[in-house]
């Protein structure tokens, strides 16, 4: 009984028409990710590991499909630190890519692997629980996922705008300097298309 009147009050709200905002947000996140993917191949990026984000799946997409990289899907956060520091030991580019959940869950490889043999590694992540993120179970990494990359002292840039994603290079290369990981965090308005 329940879910028939659940059911009827989402059936008599008023439907959007869907090419009205998802064309042009379809056309702005594919902009953004083929820009992603052509800041990572200015860098030398080679190999990239990835875990699902629903924020990241057209950039996910974008360089699974380009032909400059090979794009290794993990089912761990710890694979992709692994992945791509034995890539720099081996003297090829690349970049971890993955949600700022699983980012919290690499804290100890991190530290343990990269912090203590100085082993560069450039992360990509989402900021997932600021201002923009339309989903509440995610407000625990808007509460921490700064303040623990303050506690590690891991540098970090919060891409907003297509306009900065020239950050990526700079970034990357700040990484190889110092011989210390670094994430660049990608809002929702940068990766979804827009305000919403």
């Amino acid at each position: 009984m329940q879910a028939v009147w659940i059911y009827s009050q989402y059936a008599r709200q008023p439907t959007r028409n869907p090419e009205s905002t998802l064309s042009t947000v379809t056309e702005k996140t594919a902009t953004v990710a083929t820009r992603i993917a052509d800041e990572l191949a200015s860098c030398g990026v080679k190999l990239v590991a990835s875990l699902p984000d629903n924020w990241l799946m057209d950039v996910i997409k974008t360089i699974e499909h380009d032909d400059r990289f090979t794009h290794v899907p993990v089912n761990r956060e710890e694979s992709a630190i692994g992945l791509c520091s034995g890539a720099y030991m081996g003297a090829m580019g690349s970049a971890a890519l993955m949600g700022a959940s699983g980012f919290m869950t690499v804290i100890y490889a991190l530290t343990k692997i990269n912090y203590t043999y100085e082993i560069p590694l450039f992360l990509m992540a989402t900021l997932r629980g600021a201002v923009g993120d339309h989903h509440k179970h995610h407000i625990s990494n808007g509460l921490y996922l700064r303040p623990v990359l303050d506690a590690i002292a891991m540098p970090y840039q919060i891409i907003e705008r297509p306009e900065d994603l020239g950050l990526i290079s700079r970034c990357y290369h700040h990484t190889r300097t110092f011989s210390r990981p670094m994430v660049v965090l990608f809002t929702r308005d940068l990766l979804r298309g827009g305000h919403r």
